[in-house]
């Protein structure tokens, strides 16, 4: 499955060490709504910092070389730009049932000015829920999965919706104003309705107890796997089954209703399809034609062969400078990791960045053959692997505002057999880097000593962005899936995307601490390759506990692998006190003794995790899932949030999207200008403004 990543030394230095991003301004500060231009990139006065509250931070980006395509290409990311943002409804409806109809109606109080002005904390607080909101997409925490606890009075939510004229409010048909207040009330206050969005306790129902709306209230996972199990199955080269539906019972039976132009989301795939074929006419070349073309084709089908043969134009598309992932592609929201969300991403290549990653891409059939995994699941022929750096334009729906730093694509197995794409956000990495800057860091809180603190500095970057390129360029499309042997979301289920995040992190490990990097000029010293593990280790081990609240297990699944794999080195290693826990002024540290034995260690997590998807174990993958990833050492959680509690610094970071503004002369596009919006509250009300296409049902 799709493959982001958010990379150790990064995860260190800015995000996860950090975790997330410094504290620059009082969580309920507002920030200006000022607008710069793309000159500000060049004067060195950009503020990347825009805003901070609850656990989060927001972050601007720039667009680099926007200013330097020509007209034809511009025009044609302004297209993508529109279809992007058209889609994003969809992700709040996905996510669950009532969401747009709440983000909606908090909207509506939140332009109501004379609610804003005279509601005092009330007010304050419910500004401050609502900008949760639209960064989870929904009213649930867009990692831990936990519903949001409202910190403004039920009263006062009642007051405002109250005072508001009945044809200002998102109202489903027959609905009363009484009954919104009603309804709604319960839904946002009522800890009990919907309390997880995703909930992967295998001993459940977990199909009951996750509140995405993949599913109708009344099925159960027992019907709906049954209803997988009934589906006929095409041998060979197979699609991806239930990527784009939602299931329901109809006349007693499953029945799925599809994501299409006249089906399901309709009016908003209907806007997509609109620009898509704006951009059509103004492709780069042949391959890009057919591969905007068969994504028109698949948005009005809905058959999930149609989006594999666009996935096949796509990953054939090479020449092209501008790109664009549309569609419903991650998994990670869906309990049984059937149903993709909404996402999009717009780009175009970083032209000199790109021959990092290309260095590595060039080399991926050297990389297989020297992996530790077992011959018989090594790739004999790696084909097909493009790697690129990309300049974001703009980011929707599962991809924003909390947005990967590497992406794999496509998902389906058999199509990566072919090829597949794996890029690097580089002015996204900036981004992050930058905004730390701002602020404080907890290297020298965590670090063990010196010398740790000296070599993080001087190679965290470079260690960073080798981890990302490694993970996603190497690592998810290394191995192969044993003959006869069901895809993972059969195989391994539940368990699958933590599974398999873990074997391409640990692919990233194994090599960064390896001479073959040197002898290709990507580092200079195997002390990157150090950085990488101490950063690691120290994430999976103790940083990510900043994220969760006490009483939390581990659910998310990157932060699952990123567990399982430091906890499994940890334990395998401490005969030889390979990683030693260490105690300082009351403080704890985990601090790596041997480098080389902790690469083996790497090696052989390795050899047995491609071996569990290889053979589809379903019993092994869930056995280390359940002892090392999932559950938390309650100690050292609480003196983890104690140390990052004097540092001020969010657990997580998310971003403020550029804005493409056509240039008209006579009535035609004559260039495209590119603006930063500072404030995240303006732009997400322009966005309910302007880009909010499902109507409430």
């Amino acid at each position: 499955m799709n493959k982001r990543i958010l990379s150790a030394s990064l995860v260190a230095a800015v995000i996860f060490a950090s975790c997330g991003a410094p504290k620059e301004k009082d969580a309920n500060a507002e920030a200006t709504t000022e607008t710069h231009d793309a000159d500000a990139h060049d004067s060195g006065d950009f503020n990347y910092t825009a805003d901070q509250f609850a656990d989060l931070k927001l972050i601007r980006y720039q667009v680099p070389g926007f200013e330097d395509l020509d007209a034809n290409k511009k025009e044609l990311l302004y297209y993508l730009y529109e279809a992007a943002l058209s889609g994003r409804d969809m992700m709040y409806d996905q996510n669950y049932q009532h969401n747009l109809q709440i983000r909606k109606t908090l909207e509506a109080i939140v332009a109501n000015e004379a609610t804003q002005n005279d509601g005092g904390a009330d007010a304050e607080a419910l500004l401050v829920y609502l900008k949760r909101v639209w960064f989870s997409n929904g009213i649930h925490h867009h990692y831990s999965n936990q519903k949001f606890e409202p910190e403004f009075s039920r009263a006062f939510f009642e007051k405002a919706v109250g005072e508001l004229d009945a044809e200002k409010l998102p109202l489903k048909d027959g609905q009363t104003k009484e009954d919104l207040i009603a309804t709604l009330g319960e839904v946002i206050f009522n800890p009990e309705i919907a309390p997880k969005k995703v909930n992967l306790n295998s001993e459940i129902d977990m199909v009951a107890a996750s509140a995405v709306n993949f599913y109708s209230e009344d099925l159960t996972q027992v019907e709906v796997e049954a209803y997988y199990a009934s589906l006929d199955k095409v041998e060979g080269n197979q699609p991806e089954y239930g990527l784009n539906t939602r299931l329901m019972k109809k006349d007693g039976k499953v029945v799925a209703q599809t994501w299409k132009v006249g089906g399901l989301y309709t009016e908003a795939i209907e806007k997509i399809v609109y620009w898509l074929e704006k951009a059509i006419p103004l492709a780069e070349n042949a391959e890009q034609k057919l591969t905007l073309e068969r994504l028109v084709t698949y948005y009005k089908t809905g058959n999930v062969q149609d989006w594999d043969q666009y996935n096949l134009a796509w990953i054939n598309d090479t020449a092209s400078r501008t790109d664009v992932v549309n569609g419903f592609i991650e998994v990670y929201n869906d309990p049984l990791g059937k149903k993709g969300s909404f996402e999009s991403v717009v780009s175009f290549k970083d032209m000199e960045a790109t021959k990092r990653i290309e260095a590595v891409s060039k080399e991926a059939q050297w990389f297989e053959d020297n992996s530790p995994l077992m011959e018989e699941h090594k790739k004999p022929n790696v084909t097909g692997i493009i790697g690129k750096v990309i300049t974001v334009v703009v980011e929707a729906g599962d991809a924003s505002p909390s947005t990967p730093i590497g992406i794999n694509l496509p998902n389906n197995g058999w199509v990566r057999e072919v090829g597949s794409k794996s890029v690097s956000l580089g002015n996204i990495v900036h981004a992050y880097e930058m905004s730390s800057k701002e602020g404080k860091s907890s290297l020298t809180e965590f670090a063990w000593d010196e010398a740790e603190i000296e070599r993080s500095i001087k190679y965290g970057g470079i260690a960073d962005l080798l981890h990302t390129d490694l993970h996603e360029v190497i690592g998810h499309a290394s191995g192969r899936i044993n003959k006869g042997v069901g895809t993972t979301s059969e195989t391994l289920k539940s368990y699958a995307s933590t599974l398999e995040e873990g074997r391409a992190d640990l692919v990233a490990l194994y090599y960064l601490h390896d001479q073959k990097l040197v002898e290709m000029g990507l580092i200079e010293s195997l002390d990157a390759g150090k950085t990488a593990y101490d950063d690691y280790i120290k994430n999976g081990m103790m940083l990510q506990l900043k994220r969760l609240k006490i009483g939390d297990v581990v659910e998310e699944a990157h932060m699952r692998n990123r567990q399982m794999i430091a906890k499994w080195a940890f334990e395998t290693g401490a005969k030889d006190s390979v990683i030693v826990k260490k105690m300082r002024d009351g403080k704890t540290f985990f601090v790596i003794n041997d480098y080389e034995k902790l690469k083996e260690i790497f090696g052989m997590q390795l050899r047995e995790l491609q071996r569990i998807k290889s053979e589809g174990d379903y019993d092994a993958g869930k056995k280390l899932v359940e002892t090392y990833a999932v559950q938390v050492d309650a100690d050292l959680h609480a003196e983890v949030l104690k140390r990052y509690e004097s540092l001020g610094i969010a657990a997580y970071g998310g971003f403020i999207n550029p804005k493409l503004v056509p240039v008209m002369t006579d009535g035609k596009i004559t260039d495209i200008e590119v603006q930063y919006p500072e404030s995240f509250k303006e732009q997400m009300m322009f966005y309910g403004e302007n880009y909010s296409f499902l109507p409430v049902k």
